[in-house]
């Protein structure tokens, strides 16, 4: 192995700007934040300069939907920032606080039934630009997903947030047809004919499909709105987010995603993941303080409290 000049001290420094050390080398991978894995073409052409101008002249790209450049020298990662902030792109993503927010395409997907990249957009500046300076107990993923068919796995981070599309049904108007084209567009089979009635069956999952799809209108609209779940965690150790029992409206979304950071900076224990806290805590203790605004008139003082200080993850 090559004789190191990178002390573990200046590696744990760059580290928190969003450079992570290339194995047995003083090189580092640059870590380019995307707010939702969205960037421009003049963006893309900046990272492919920076990349041969500093790197190896490669770029590879994470899970959560930032890019990296590898092979960036320490005594470059200065010069590295400079070159990509002229196209609007800066370093980061690492340490115990909000990452960057992953998003699905449901804005420009014809299942989406939320703008994924509008909300991620606006989640990415409240929390990830705004909560930079806010300690947590440990790292704190949200992912956006346009709808139920989950493609990028939202139920498997802290917080998950899923569009929803309420159908609204009215039985009055079901004519009872043998062949039911609510039922027949249903894709999980939610939507039976039992005893001559259309019936939807707690199987649910508000993807919209049945909307406008009776010939009788008998779900002629639905109210949009947001499943929030909370607890996901994959790696070394797995879980799946468990949902609140209740539809977020679009003016509830932002503060809920808020009371849930707040309350877990407040009452998790350093080193612990959001499903450590869900499962130690208890779920029905977190969504009843959720649900509340307690949390809220607190939130100065939670912010301000010298928490999670010592770092150290237990999972």
């Amino acid at each position: 192995m090559a004789n190191l000049k990178v002390t573990p001290a200046q590696e744990k420094e760059v580290k928190a700007i969003g450079f992570l050390r290339n194995k047995g080398t003083d090189n580092f991978s640059a870590r380019i934040i995307t707010i939702n894995g969205k960037i421009t073409a003049e963006q893309q052409k900046v990272i492919g300069e920076a990349a041969e101008k500093f790197g190896r002249g490669e770029v590879t790209f994470t899970s959560r939907l930032t890019i990296e450049v590898p092979g960036v020298p320490y005594d470059k990662i200065t010069e590295f920032q400079e070159y990509i902030a002229k196209a609007d792109l800066v370093t980061g993503g690492t340490g115990s606080k909000v990452r960057p927010v992953v998003a699905c395409k449901g804005t420009v997907c014809h299942h989406g039934l939320t703008d994924t990249f509008a909300v991620s957009e606006e989640l990415h500046d409240m929390f990830y630009n705004g909560y930079d300076s806010v300690k947590l107990p440990h790292k704190f993923k949200i992912a956006v997903g346009g709808c139920p068919n989950s493609c990028m796995k939202p139920t498997t981070n802290d917080l998950s947030i899923v569009g929803q599309l309420v159908p609204h049904y009215d039985s009055d108007l079901c004519m009872g047809c043998k062949k039911c084209s609510v039922e027949d567009v249903c894709p999980i089979g939610a939507a039976k004919v039992v005893d001559g009635v259309l019936e939807i069956t707690d199987e649910c999952n508000n993807c919209g499909k049945c909307v406008g799809a009776c010939h009788f209108d008998a779900i002629p609209d639905g109210t949009h709105g947001y499943q929030i779940a909370i607890g996901g965690m994959w790696g070394k150790r797995k879980q799946e987010a468990i949902a609140f029992n209740k539809i977020f409206s679009a003016e509830e979304l932002h503060e809920t995603v808020e009371k849930v950071i707040l309350l877990y900076r407040e009452k998790g224990q350093t080193g612990e993941r959001v499903a450590q806290f869900v499962n130690r805590y208890g779920f029905e203790n977190i969504e009843k303080e959720v649900l509340s605004d307690e949390i809220l008139a607190r939130k100065e003082e939670i912010l301000n409290a010298q928490l999670h200080l010592t770092g150290g993850a237990t999972c």
